[in-house]
């Protein structure tokens, strides 16, 4: 059975806008509540890299979010998304221009995360620092942690150090990784595994 996917033409919305609402196949089990939400920019170039680690050392992976970059976590709670605020997000979005990216540098948040640093990061500082101002009740990571763009690999909630030590100089080798940005998605999932699914998709400017 399949259900319909809504995109721009279908509903009131800034022209090229993708609004992604239901899934093309509906499954036997009933979908986990949504509880959180978060805008991201996916980076497809780093998976041939890190979505194998990922899969079994990162959360957010297990939850189904693609390997990325994040702009802002948490988000409005799912039930709070409205055609609105979707439009509030794309308004905000509407005039930034797609831009290029290297990942050449494995790094660490103390002995607990691996993460892969943008270079230049200033364009992801910059988008987080403009949908915050648009949404100043919703700081990045709740103010707990400074907003440094960067992709994670793994985490010690999920794998040893001696493991996640191993991957971060396997990885090493494989670099640098060159992407080239030019979206950013919302995404809605809970803390379950394969949860979490797009809604909408925001197209930055085309160089």
């Amino acid at each position: 059975m399949t259900a319909p996917i809504r995109h721009a033409g279908d509903v009131p919305g800034p022209a090229g806008l993708e609004i992604i609402i239901g899934m093309t196949e509906i499954p036997d089990e009933p979908l986990p509540v949504l509880t959180r939400s978060a805008l991201i920019v996916p980076v497809p170039s780093a998976e041939p890299v890190v979505g194998r680690h990922r899969r079994i050392m990162d959360r957010s992976a297990v939850g189904g979010v693609p390997a990325h970059v994040t702009v802002l976590y948490p988000f409005l709670p799912p039930a709070e998304i409205d055609d609105a605020v979707v439009e509030a997000v794309a308004e905000v979005l509407r005039e930034v221009p797609a831009f290029d990216c290297t990942f050449s540098e494995v790094a660490w948040f103390g002995e607990h995360l691996v993460w892969l640093r943008p270079d230049p990061d200033h364009r992801f500082r910059a988008l987080t620092n403009a949908v915050w101002e648009r949404f100043p009740l919703h700081r990045p990571y709740a103010g707990v942690h400074d907003p440094v763009p960067h992709l994670t690999v793994g985490d010690a909630q999920l794998a040893d150090l001696p493991t996640l030590q191993r991957v971060a100089e396997e990885i090493a080798t494989e670099l640098p990784i060159t992407a080239h940005v030019d979206e950013v998605r919302l995404m809605a999932g809970a803390y379950e595994p394969d949860s979490w699914r797009s809604l909408a998709v925001f197209p930055l400017v085309a160089l």
